[in-house]
C-alpha cells in the first residue's frame, strides 16, 4: 500500500467530487415545481421521472459502493461464496415485474409516499404500518453505513487521513467532510440531487469496469493465470480457522448457504425503502415495467465486477482489511490519473445511494411516525421540513455505525439489514395481491421473524467479531446451514398463515381497506390517479 498521498489520484477524485457536489445543489432548480413544500416534490422528485432517469436512479441506489467494494472483497477473502450477489440480482427482476407496477398504481391513486402508507391503507392498521416503518429505518442505517465505508476505503488507499495510529479525528476528517457535503445537498435538493448525480456515477462505473476487465487481465497474463493463482491462494490453509481460505467454486457443504442467501437477498432487495422511493418517483406504470426489463444490464456489470476479487489475488494485493482490496488493486494496476477516476466512481457510487436511503428513511419517519402518531394534522410543509431534518439524523446514525463498528465485516452490515427488511415482505407483497392475511397475524409473524433473525445473527461469532459475525446458521428441522433471513421469513409466513386462520375463525376485526381492485392497475392519466388530497387528510390512516 502506498505510504504517502497519491496526489494525482486525489486530484482527480476531488475534481469529480466537487463536480457532483455542484450538481447536487443545482438539482434543486431542476424540474422545480410550483409547490416545493411537499414530500411528493422533495422526497419523490415530483413523481415525474421517465424511463432513463428512473433507470439511472434505480441503478444508482441498487448498485452501490457495496457493489464496488464489498462484493469483490468477499470474493477476494473467500472465493465463490461472494458471487451470491450475481444470481440474486438475476432472480429479483422477474419477481419485481409481478408486483412493482401494482405498488406504483395504488400508491399514485392514493398519494402513498412509503410502503408503510400502503400497508396502513390496505390493512387499516397503524400498528402494522409502524412495524414496517421502524424496520425500514432500522435496515437502512447499516446500508448507508456501508456506503460510507466505501468512501473511507478509497480515502485510505489514496493515503488521506493517515494510518491506524493517527488521531481519530484527523483520520476520519475526510469522511466527515464528505458526509457533511452529502447531508447539505440532500437537505437542499431532495431526491432530485441523487437522480441528477446518478448519470455521472453510472457512466464512471461502466467506464471503469470496461477498462478493468480488459486492461488488468492483460497486465496479469490473462484469465487462465488469474484463476490459477486464485485457486492456489484459496487452497492455502488459514491458520486461524485451520481450513482452506476459500474455493473457486462453491463446495457441496456450502451450497445450501449459497442458494438460500441468493434467494433471501432477492426477496429482500425491493423491500428496502430506497428501492421503493426510486420506484414511486417515476411518472407512469409503464416506466416501471420497462425498467424491470432493462435493469438486468446492471447484473452483467456486477458479474464482471465480481471477477476483480480474483484479479486482486492474482496481482498479489495484500491488505489486512478486505474492503481495501479493490481500491488497492486499482492503485497498483492503473495509471495514477485513471486510478483517480476509479476512486471517484466508488466515491460517487456511495454518495448517490446514501442520499436516496436517507431520504427514504426520513419519509418513513415523517409519514408513519410523526404524522400518524405525533402530529396527525401536520401540513405538507411541516412534513417536508421534518423529513429534511430526519434525513440529517439518519446520516449521523450511519456515521456512528461506521466510526464505532468493525469495518472489516462491512458486508455483514447490509446482510443484517436484509434479515430485518425481509420480514416486511408478507405485509407488502402479500397485501398487493390479497386481503386474506389478517393484520394482527401479519404483525405477529413480523415480530417472530425479527426476534428469531436478530437473535440468530447475534449468536454468530467470527475471527474478528464476537457477535453478528455472519449470516448463516443451521436451519431448524433440516440440519443444513442456510441464510438466517430466509429461515426467519419462513417462520414469519407460517405464523402469519396459522394466526390468520385462527383470527378469522374468531371473527377478529380486520380493519378497513381503503383500496379498490382497480387501484392496482391504474396508470397515469386514468381517472382518479392524479387526485389532490387535502393537506390535513392526505395519507391519513384509519
Amino acid at each position: 500500500m502506498n505510504d504517502g498521498v497519491n496526489g494525482v489520484a486525489l486530484g482527480v477524485f476531488i475534481f469529480f467530487f466537487l463536480a457532483v457536489t455542484v450538481m447536487g445543489f443545482l438539482a434543486a432548480r431542476w424540474r422545480r415545481a410550483e409547490n416545493e413544500h411537499s414530500l411528493d416534490e422533495w422526497g419523490l422528485g415530483g413523481r415525474s421521472f421517465g424511463t432513463w432517469i428512473t433507470w439511472f436512479l434505480l441503478g444508482g441506489d441498487l448498485y452501490t459502493a457495496y457493489t464496488f467494494v464489498a462484493v469483490p472483497a468477499a470474493i477476494y477473502a473467500a472465493g465463490a461464496a461472494g458471487f451470491f450477489a450475481v444470481p440474486y440480482t438475476i432472480l429479483v427482476y422477474p419477481l419485481i415485474f409481478t408486483f412493482l407496477p401494482r405498488l406504483w398504481s395504488v400508491s399514485h391513486r392514493h398519494g402513498y409516499v412509503t410502503t408503510s402508507d400502503f400497508v396502513r391503507g390496505r390493512f387499516g392498521s397503524k400498528g402494522l404500518s409502524l412495524a414496517v416503518a421502524v424496520t425500514g429505518i432500522l435496515a437502512t442505517m447499516p446500508y448507508i453505513a456501508l456506503q460510507l465505508v466505501g468512501i473511507q476505503a478509497v480515502l485510505d488507499v489514496m493515503g488521506v487521513g493517515g494510518g491506524e495510529d493517527t488521531n481519530w479525528f484527523v483520520k476520519d476528517l475526510p469522511l466527515l467532510i464528505a458526509f457533511g457535503v452529502l447531508a447539505a445537498y440532500t437537505y437542499s435538493s431532495g431526491l432530485r440531487a441523487p437522480a441528477l448525480i446518478a448519470f455521472v456515477k453510472d457512466t464512471l462505473i461502466y467506464i471503469v469496469i470496461a477498462v478493468a476487465i480488459i486492461y488488468i487481465p492483460i497486465k496479469l497474463g490473462g484469465f487462465d493465470d488469474i484463476f490459477a493463482k486464485a485457486g492456489e491462494a484459496f487452497n492455502q490453509v488459514n491458520p486461524v480457522t485451520e481450513k482452506p481460505r476459500g474455493a473457486i467454486a462453491p463446495p457441496e457443504a456450502g451450497q445450501w448457504t449459497y442458494a438460500t442467501l441468493a434467494l433471501g437477498s432477492a426477496l429482500a432487495l425491493f423491500m428496502y425503502p430506497h428501492s421503493i422511493t426510486a420506484t414511486l418517483s417515476s411518472k407512469s406504470r409503464e416506466v416501471i415495467r420497462r425498467n424491470t426489463t432493462i435493469l438486468p444490464l446492471y447484473s452483467l456489470m456486477l458479474g464482471l465486477l465480481a471477477l476483480l476479487g480474483f484479479m486482486a489475488i492474482a496481482a498479489g494485493v495484500k491488505v489486512t482489511n478486505g474492503q481495501l482490496a479493490i481500491p488497492q488493486l486499482f492503485e497498483d494496476m492503473f495509471p495514477d490519473w485513471f486510478a483517480g477516476v476509479a476512486f471517484a466512481a466508488i466515491g460517487i457510487g456511495a454518495l448517490v445511494p446514501a442520499a436516496i436511503m436517507s431520504i427514504a428513511a426520513a419519509n418513513l419517519f415523517t409519514r408513519n411516525i410523526y404524522k400518524d402518531f405525533l402530529k396527525p394534522d401536520a401540513t405538507a410543509e411541516q412534513e417536508t421540513r421534518v423529513s429534511k431534518l430526519v434525513s440529517l439524523l439518519v446520516k449521523v446514525g450511519a456515521l456512528v455505525f461506521v466510526l464505532t463498528m468493525d469495518k472489516t465485516v462491512a458486508i455483514n452490515f447490509q446482510l443484517l439489514g436484509g434479515i430485518w427488511i425481509l420480514q416486511t415482505f408478507p405485509a407488502l407483497v402479500g397485501g398487493l395481491f390479497t386481503r386474506w392475511f389478517h393484520r394482527w397475524a401479519l404483525l405477529a409473524g413480523w415480530a417472530v421473524g425479527m426476534v428469531y433473525g436478530t437473535a440468530a445473527a447475534y449468536g454468530i461469532a467470527s475471527p474478528t467479531q464476537k457477535h453478528f459475525g455472519g449470516n448463516a446458521k443451521e436451519i431448524p428441522g433440516i440440519g443444513e446451514i442456510g441464510y438466517i433471513g430466509l429461515t426467519a421469513f419462513v417462520l414469519n409466513v407460517l405464523v402469519t398463515v396459522v394466526l390468520t386462520v385462527v383470527l378469522k375463525a374468531l371473527k377478529a376485526p380486520e380493519g378497513l381497506d381503503e383500496t379498490k381492485p382497480e387501484d392496482y392497475t391504474a396508470d397515469a392519466g386514468d381517472p382518479g390517479v392524479e387526485v389532490e388530497l387535502p393537506p390535513a387528510t392526505a395519507g391519513a390512516g384509519h
